[in-house]
């Protein structure tokens, strides 16, 4: 799995893609909150859940139906001021959705684990995606403060951070080229 921090980065990236206008605080913990999420499954370590177990560590909480489920609760729970299941509600859902289906999309794209369960309850089938460039990150915190995690940041700077960076820098010019050019007196 790649870092919290990296999840988090790609959550505000996207936010920062996904929307030109100014947001309330409680959407961008929101995001950064849904994109971690999903790694709250290894506390079932400590309950007798094993790792390939349904409810285990990149099981269902990495699933697109979580990533669904997720994004309209948030949504539903916290952006109460938006009419219910009008246009402007499913664009936050779909936000959501995405922000949180990230983080297994980003798991299918490290070198260890047993992969990601993308269709449980459906299929219950582990995946990976074909490229895999980005270093496993530890599990346990204490073992992530080792000789091993700088290349872990390191790989998770060139195949995530940058990638986030260049595509929220093309989304900014992109928006700055079809905005109307100011007159300048």
């Amino acid at each position: 799995m790649p870092t919290a921090f990296t999840h988090g980065f790609v959550a505000l990236a996207l936010g920062k893609t996904a929307v030109a206008g100014k947001m309330p605080l409680r959407f961008w913990a929101l995001s950064a909150l849904c994109a971690v999420l999903p790694d709250a499954d290894v506390i079932g370590f400590r309950y007798g859940i094993r790792y390939g177990d349904l409810l285990g560590h990149r099981g269902f909480s990495h699933s697109l139906l979580f990533a669904l489920l997720l994004g309209m609760l948030v949504v539903f729970l916290a952006f109460r001021d938006v009419p219910k299941f009008s246009k402007k509600w499913w664009l936050f859902a779909a936000y959501f959705f995405v922000v949180t289906a990230s983080h297994g999309l980003l798991d299918a794209m490290t070198s260890g684990g047993l992969g990601i369960g993308f269709f449980i309850p459906f299929d219950d089938t582990r995946y990976f995606l074909p490229w895999r460039p980005v270093a496993v990150s530890a599990i346990r915190l204490s073992k992530f403060f080792s000789a091993s995690s700088m290349h872990v940041l390191t790989s998770e700077f060139i195949w995530v951070w940058v990638p986030a960076m260049l595509l929220y820098a093309g989304t900014r010019i992109w928006r700055k080229k079809r905005s109307p050019v100011s007159n300048i007196s």
